[in-house]
């Protein structure tokens, strides 16, 4: 009985002596780990300052340069149309550029309208992707929406102008038959025995288009 008592002394004994080793073991190597951590901090904070203080200083020149971007657009130009075209108004940055046709020599368009930044192309290029265009159609309303029921590819949703709410027309999105193959975002509205069109080529100029344009435009239906 005394033997075994010793053995299971001796046991109990060289498990504390392990387990005291692991803990010794483990507190060395976080020790090690902290210290280096440490040393590496120490050794290196100027440049981790300097990275820190350089890409705060990309993000606030990016910050500055978008803001002076839109500081140039305004004050915005205004533009009246004719009361026989339903007094179509709306706002514009100053920065575009604009041809106005309201002569009702382009086809089915009483008003035809072109806006580009800064230079605006040859209004004849059936290819370009322009940042505005306004039109007024001698066409109705409900033949233009017509014609878009076949072109399957479009997204279309109710849409009031901010200033008309009580007109009720829609929003289109996708490839725009107005300019081959090109794609953007149109408002259609019902102008009394007219309609008018407004929409921007391509994704460059949505932001402006929603922000700008759409917020500005107004008429009498």
């Amino acid at each position: 009985m005394i033997k075994h008592n010793q053995d299971g002394a001796v046991n109990s004994l060289v498990i504390s002596l392990v387990l005291a080793i692991i803990l010794l073991v483990s507190a060395a190597v976080f020790g090690g780990w902290a210290f280096s951590s440490r040393q590496d901090y120490k050794n290196n904070v100027d440049g981790k300052i300097k990275v820190a203080v350089a890409a705060a200083q990309v993000q606030s020149a990016i910050t500055e340069k978008a803001q002076l971007a839109q500081d140039e657009k305004q004050p915005y130009y205004t533009y009246q149309g004719p009361p026989q075209y339903g007094s179509v108004s709306f706002q514009y940055p100053r920065t575009w550029s604009a041809y106005i046709n309201v002569s009702g020599s382009s086809g089915s368009a009483l008003l035809d309208s072109y806006f580009m930044p800064p230079i605006l192309s040859s209004v004849s290029d059936q290819t370009a992707n322009f940042a505005l265009r306004v039109r007024v159609l001698s066409q109705p309303y409900s033949q233009i929406v017509q014609q878009l029921q076949g072109q399957k590819a479009l997204i279309s949703r109710a849409y009031t102008l901010p200033l008309v709410p009580s007109n009720v027309g829609v929003e289109v999105s996708g490839p725009l038959q107005v300019a081959p193959g090109s794609t953007g975002v149109m408002v259609i509205l019902p102008d009394r025995t007219n309609t008018i069109e407004i929409w921007t080529d391509g994704t460059a100029y949505q932001s402006d288009f929603n922000s700008i344009i759409l917020s500005h435009f107004s008429f009498s239906p």
